[in-house]
């Protein structure tokens, strides 16, 4: 069960650090530029930059909840799906300007089925087996 245990730990600090990296760096940091082009692209440039921090800062929100085990259920179930529509949208409206272009899609599913995964079979066989 310890083995388990670690497993949920690690994963948990490597959801965190993607929803980290990708708000304060990529965003809010402004360390990748394309990632306010995209918002530019989809919601009009006179906004794009206080949007893009916006969104930033909720991706910072979400690492800091994950990483302290707030909520979990409604945390991975919001992951999946803000992950699910904004590679939806970003596939139809700015798919030139993202990393892997079409191939986007298959790393943010990977993504959904690692948090999938972390709260919905991992958490779960842990919190079954400990003692009440």
């Amino acid at each position: 069960m310890l083995k388990r245990e670690l497993q949920y730990r690690i994963l948990t600090m490597v959801i965190s650090a993607v929803w980290l990296g990708n708000g304060l760096f990529c965003k809010v940091l402004n360390g990748v530029p394309r990632h306010e082009a995209i918002v530019a692209r989809i919601l009009g440039e006179t906004y794009a930059r206080p949007i893009t921090i916006a969104i930033g800062l909720s991706e910072v929100a979400v690492a800091l909840l994950v990483f302290w085990g707030k909520w979990p259920r409604l945390m991975a179930l919001a992951q999946i799906a803000v992950v699910i529509m904004m590679n939806i949208i970003e596939f139809f409206l700015a798919r030139d300007l993202l990393l892997w272009g079409s191939w986007n899609a298959p790393f943010a599913l990977g993504f959904v089925a690692i948090v999938f995964y972390h709260e919905f079979s991992l958490r779960r066989t842990i919190t079954s087996t400990q003692p009440t």
